[in-house]
This record gives structure tokens, C-alpha cells and sequence, in this order.
């Protein structure tokens, strides 16, 4: 492809991508706006109880809040008057407090802003400690077993409102190293970033060290290391090739730690722009709650921007000019330690059911109050002296089948809507932007609090970060000289998608799925927790998590149970994928120089 086709081809890339964040946004604007009609409860009742939770309102006090707040005249007049009044830089007054929303949203989304850039350095950091070794070792030819992504996969399920409470409580309270509550300076912000940072820092390592054997296995690698070129030099650049599928990853995760860290917030009472929002649907709010998902939608587009624009600049005009090579995965060994973990992770977990399920999990005792593990209750008992290991083993399934549903469903669709690269990128950038508490709002708002009605929620957001992972990938694929080959040859769509796009996106795309499950079972359980998902006294393993986490100092045994019951989970998918990978057919001959074989 010459560079004049493409610049040629660019400005209708663009218009499509820009009609695509248009429409996204017109219809997630839309359906903020009919919450308080589609909640089944008055808007009027519900806005009346939040400004007075004891307040039993009559009729004629209804009947003045809907006339005051226009609620008879429908959504599509609110939306059109909120729009009129933003272009004049009027974002309208709260139903609730009755103070202008501007200067609200304005100072909560400085206060997400912030505690988001130093969430991504935090993640910056741990991503590139999960990769150090396979950067270090590729960069010197010495990359000779693959890795199972376990200390990854452990980091990745970490529950970002455990570790918070976690790091809040001995950090906080006990050493009293930084504040644990408020918002009162940049000693405010270590805590919350560690707790945002950490497990996304996991996910993003895990892929980005997934991916770097497949750069160093590149003919370019070999060739300078052939050369006597600087393994640091060889490093930067497998780095910066294998960098650029990753960093679409970051797009939900910046938008995650603005609108989705709401649980954070919380725990350690900020006034972020993802509690603001999370309050005003649940009062029903409008004003503050349209102006704020409009704030996120703007931060999703102009992140997607950068994004795109650091991509293209690291791939360089190969992208352009249709001649990037391919990446293809060496054929490294398993690690020996592989089966023994998955082995022992698995008995665990068995174990840990099969005992589980031999108990009663609603058995309700409340002289047994969050009593410490011991021979009667193995892993302790819960706030209302329910044994936690029947809860445990009876929750299993439950959380198992939903979550692979979930996730299934999600990857699948990303992986659809991914391949629309033109119009599918500016509609991931804006969907990103919705955080699942709210997707969880509007979607049992229709269908009733259920696990079913959370699961739709989760899809209906959680596709974004396979559509952008395959979106990234299909477009380097297309961009590498053996597809434009096979074209040349005469190969057909048909051809082209089963022989050298579904192989090049599928197998990055399931590590990504299986790296995000925990997250997806958290997610879940904070929908549950907010009477929108699975409700009580299920025993599912994120509502464990949720419901026993104001115990976390006095009992901590009520949360460590099923954050480990999670890790494990999460170890032994991950490791699972890694036993189907290439094994080499044949070891390297004696004599045979390192850069001559296939695996670096």
C-alpha cells in the first residue's frame, strides 16, 4: 500500500471512527436521560427520600416536586433543555441539593483526574516488574522456556476494595504512613493508586509478557543480535513492537479508574467523579448524573485519540505502508514447575467444594458469630455465624458458570465488534466510558434485580477490551507483508480470516479473557452488593467478598477465605491455557548456534 493510498483512505477511517463516538454517545446520553422513567419507582418519591431518608411524603408534596421539576413533560424534554443550557455553560441544578452541577462535576473529575494519573503510574510500574524477566532474558537470547503467568494471573485477582480496605487499615491506621480517609493533598493518593494500580499493573504486564517472545522471535532480533547490536537496544525495540497490541488495553483501564473506581472512593471517602455519578442514579439525580456520564464519555474519546496516536507512532510507517512483519510465538517448552501448580491448584480448589458442599451454607447461628478457623468451622464463620466453607463450596459452581458465561459472551462480542475497525473504534471508545454500576442501574431499571439482569449489565460494557485488543491486532495483521501476499495470490475473505486473522487475534484475545475473570466475578458481586445482581443469602464468591468486607480488621479470615478461592480460580485458568501452547517438536542439534533456532 503507498503512502498516498493511505492518506487517501484516512480521512473516511476518520469520518466513520467520528460517527461512530457520535452515535455511541447520543444513545448512552439517551438512556441516562430515561432512568428516572425507566426505574419503575417515582422520580419524584425517590428524590424526596434523598434529600429526607425519613420523610414520608404525601401526595401534594409529590404532586409540587413533579410539577417543580417538570417531570410530566417526559425525557426527551429534559434532555433537550439540559443540552441548551451546557452550550450556554449551564449544566443545570441538582433535583437533591438544588446547587449548580457544573462546579460539582468540575471538582470531582479534577479529583478522578488526578488520582487517575497516579493510578497508570503505579500500573506503568507494576506492568513492566511482571515483564522485567522475559525483557531482560529475551534482549540476550536466553529466553529458553516459556512462563504461566501464575505471580500475574495472583496480582490481577487481587479485589481492588479488599486491598484498598487492606492498605487503608494497616498503611492507614496502624503504621500511619499516609491518610487513610479524605482528600487532602498528594499524600491522599498513594493509597487509593496502589490499590487502583496494582491489579491493573497485573493485567497489563500479563499481556505485555505474553507478547514479548513473539517480538524477540522476529528475523529483525536475530539479525541484530547477529550484528553485536546492545541487548539494551534490542530490548526497546521488542518493547515498543510488542507494546503497541497491548497499550489499546489501556483505554478501559484509564476510563476504569475514573468511573469504575467507585468501591475506592468509598473506602477511602473521595470526592471522585465515579461516586458522584454512582449517587446521583441512585437518587435519581439527573442533572449531575447526565453532566458526569458526558464527562466520561469525553475523557474515553480523547483517551482513544491518544491512544491511537502512540500506536501508530510506535509501529511506525510500516503500519502505513502495509509491511509489518508478522508476530508468531516461539515454540518454547512449558515451565517444569507447570503441572505441578496446575495439580496442586486444582486440589485445593477441589477440596475446598467437595468439603463445602458436605455443609449446610444458610445454616444461621448467631452465637457463632465471626468465630476464627477451627475444627467445627475450618475456614471461620461469617457475621451471622454461617460456616464460610459451605458458603464456599456451595458458591462454586454458581460463580464459575456465570462468570465463563460472562466472559464468553463479552470476549465474543468484543471480538464481532472489533473487527469493524473503522466504526467499532469510536464506539468502544465511548462504551468504555460507562461504568457497570451504572449499566447495572439501567439495566435492571428494565429487567428487575437478578444474576441475569447483572450478567447482561457486565456484557453490555465488559466487550470493550476485546474489541480494542482485536481491533489493534487485525490491524497489524493487515498490515504485514505475508497477508498482502496471500492476497496477491488470490486469497479470498474466507481464507484470509481462518488462516492468518482469527490465529493472529484468538489466542491473545483468551489469555486477555482469562486474566479478566476474576475481575468479572468482582464485578458481579459490587452489582449484587448494591441489590442490582445476585441477591441474599446466595452463596456466591464476590458477594462473600462484598458483604464481609466492613470485617476485614475484626475477622479477617471472612475475606481472605474467598480472596484465595479467587486467586486459585484465577491460577488455574491462566495455567490451564498454558498447557495447550507449542512445545518444540525437537531439541536444537549440539553445535547449532543460538540465533539459527526457532526459539529465542
Amino acid at each position: 500500500m503507498s503512502v498516498t493510498t493511505a492518506g487517501a483512505r484516512g480521512l473516511p477511517t476518520r469520518w466513520r471512527a467520528g460517527a461512530g463516538r457520535a452515535v455511541a454517545a447520543t444513545a448512552l446520553l439517551t438512556a441516562v436521560a430515561f432512568l428516572p422513567w425507566l426505574s419503575g419507582t417515582d422520580p419524584a418519591l425517590t428524590v424526596l427520600r434523598a434529600r429526607s431518608a425519613e420523610q414520608d411524603p404525601t401526595p401534594a408534596q409529590l404532586a409540587a416536586v413533579r410539577e417543580r421539576l417538570g417531570l410530566d413533560e417526559g425525557p426527551f424534554v429534559h434532555l433537550g433543555g439540559w443540552l441548551e443550557g451546557l452550550a450556554r455553560g449551564d449544566a443545570g441544578t441538582s433535583w437533591v441539593s438544588g446547587e449548580p452541577v457544573l462546579p460539582q462535576v468540575t471538582t470531582a473529575f479534577v479529583v478522578s483526574l488526578t488520582l487517575m494519573l497516579g493510578a497508570l503510574v503505579v500500573t506503568a510500574a507494576v506492568a513492566a516488574l511482571v515483564s522485567a524477566r522475559t525483557l531482560y532474558l529475551g534482549s540476550r537470547q536466553r529466553l529458553l522456556r516459556g512462563r504461566a503467568g501464575v505471580g500475574a494471573a495472583v496480582l490481577a485477582a487481587l479485589p481492588k476494595f479488599l486491598l484498598a480496605s487492606l492498605l487503608a487499615m494497616v498503611c492507614g491506621v496502624w503504621l500511619g504512613w499516609f491518610p487513610s480517609q479524605g482528600w487532602t493533598g498528594p499524600a491522599s493518593m498513594v493509597l487509593p493508586a496502589l490499590a487502583l494500580g496494582v491489579p491493573s499493573g497485573a493485567m497489563i504486564g500479563g499481556l505485555l509478557d505474553q507478547a514479548l517472545p513473539a517480538a524477540f522471535h522476529e528475523s529483525w532480533a536475530r539479525t541484530w543480535r547477529a550484528y553485536g547490536l546492545p541487548p539494551g537496544r534490542i530490548a526497546r525495540t521488542a518493547l515498543r513492537r510488542a507494546l503497541s497490541g497491548v497499550l489499546p488495553q489501556l483505554l478501559p483501564t484509564v476510563v476504569g479508574l475514573v468511573g469504575g473506581a467507585v468501591a475506592v472512593e468509598k473506602i477511602f471517602n473521595i470526592p471522585g467523579l465515579g461516586r458522584l455519578a454512582l449517587e446521583a442514579a441512585i437518587a435519581q439525580d439527573l442533572p449531575p448524573l447526565q453532566t458526569a456520564t458526558l464527562a466520561l464519555v469525553l475523557l474515553g474519546v480523547g483517551a482513544g485519540l491518544v491512544i491511537q496516536a502512540l500506536r501508530r507512532a510506535l509501529l511506525g510507517p510500516a503500519l502505513r505502508d502495509g509491511a509489518l512483519p508478522a508476530l508468531h510465538p516461539p515454540a518454547l517448552p512449558r515451565p517444569r514447575s507447570l503441572p505441578w501448580i496446575i495439580g496442586c491448584c486444582a486440589l485445593a480448589l477441589l477440596t475446598l467444594v467437595v468439603a463445602g458442599l458436605l455443609r449446610d451454607p444458610l445454616h444461621v447461628d448467631t452465637a457463632a458469630r465471626l468465630l476464627p478457623p477451627s475444627a467445627d468451622h475450618p475456614l471461620g464463620t461469617d457475621a451471622l455465624g454461617r460456616d464460610l466453607l459451605a458458603r464456599l463450596g456451595h458458591g462454586a459452581l454458581r460463580t464459575a458458570s456465570v462468570a465463563l458465561a460472562v466472559t464468553a459472551v463479552s470476549a465474543l462480542l468484543g471480538l464481532l465488534i472489533g473487527t469493524a475497525t473503522q466504526a467499532g473504534a469510536g464506539l468502544t471508545e465511548v462504551v468504555s466510558t460507562l461504568p457497570a454500576v451504572l449499566a447495572g442501574l439501567l439495566v435492571t431499571a428494565v429487567t428487575g434485580p437478578s444474576v441475569w439482569g447483572a450478567a447482561c449489565a457486565v456484557c453490555l460494557v465488559g466487550w470493550t477490551p476485546y474489541a480494542a485488543q482485536t481491533s489493534a491486532l487485525l490491524e497489524q495483521e493487515r498490515a504485514s507483508g505475508h497477508l498482502l501476499a496471500s492476497v496477491s495470490f488470490g486469497a479470498g475473505p474466507g481464507y484470509l480470516l481462518r488462516h492468518h486473522l482469527l490465529p493472529a487475534v484468538l489466542p491473545a484475545l483468551l489469555r486477555n479473557a482469562l486474566l479478566r475473570l476474576p475481575t468479572t466475578v468482582l464485578v458481579l458481586a459490587s452489582l449484587g452488593f448494591l441489590g442490582l445482581g445476585e441477591q441474599p443469602p446466595t452463596p456466591e464468591w464476590g458477594r462473600l467478598l462484598s458483604e464481609n468486607q466492613p470485617y476485614a480488621e475484626l475477622a479477617p479470615w471472612t475475606v481472605l477465605a474467598p480472596a484465595a478461592a479467587l486467586a486459585l480460580f484465577a491460577v488455574l485458568t491462566v495455567a490451564g491455557t498454558a498447557t495447550g501452547r507449542r512445545t518444540p517438536s525437537r531439541r536444537p542439534a549440539r553445535g547449532t548456534s543460538p540465533g539459527s533456532t526457532s526459539g529465542a
